[in-house]
């Protein structure tokens, strides 16, 4: 499929493994770039982006997904409270626990994070003939839809050292 054929030999993998990890590096930095435009650290986007993925999230939960304390968590949610990004509002199955909620300024920045990391990738991809494009295409697709468990969470790596 398209102009460039695929790996033959452990060179060549070799070669495409370094771009990938080159491709990568230049999108991790610009997203970095992106964040300190907005005075946000990689926890308060992480904690933006659970609360966004979840109707039922308490600060306590949110503790668990990013692996920080309750009151690590808790100081997360509070700068982004001030920041008008998010807030929390009464379960109603259980009044003593606040469900946190992204705020229309939170959803919109979190859209506007998508959009500009689509934009960074999709500025990478549009050169490539119609052919790679269709294999990128396909490859994502397979990608997020094996790289799921059937709960829908993210399959983890397992950590490193």
């Amino acid at each position: 499929m398209g102009d460039t054929p695929p790996p033959q030999n452990p060179r060549q993998l070799s070669d495409a493994i370094a771009m990938g990890k080159a491709l990568w590096r230049d999108l991790v930095i610009g997203f970095a770039g992106q964040l300190g435009t907005l005075g946000l650290g990689f926890t308060q986007l992480a904690a933006l982006y659970a609360i966004a993925g979840s109707s039922s999230l308490t600060v306590g939960d949110l503790a668990e997904v990013l692996g920080r304390s309750p009151s690590a968590a808790s100081r997360v949610v509070s700068s982004l409270r001030a920041r008008g990004l998010a807030g929390a509002v009464e379960e109603v199955a259980d009044r003593r626990q606040r469900v946190l909620r992204l705020t229309g300024k939170g959803a919109a920045l979190v859209a506007a994070i998508d959009r500009s990391r689509a934009d960074q990738f999709l500025a990478v991809v549009r050169p490539l003939p119609v052919d790679d494009r269709a294999l990128v295409a396909v490859a994502v697709a397979i990608l997020a839809d094996r790289a799921m468990t059937p709960r829908g969470r993210l399959i983890k790596a397992p950590p490193v050292g």
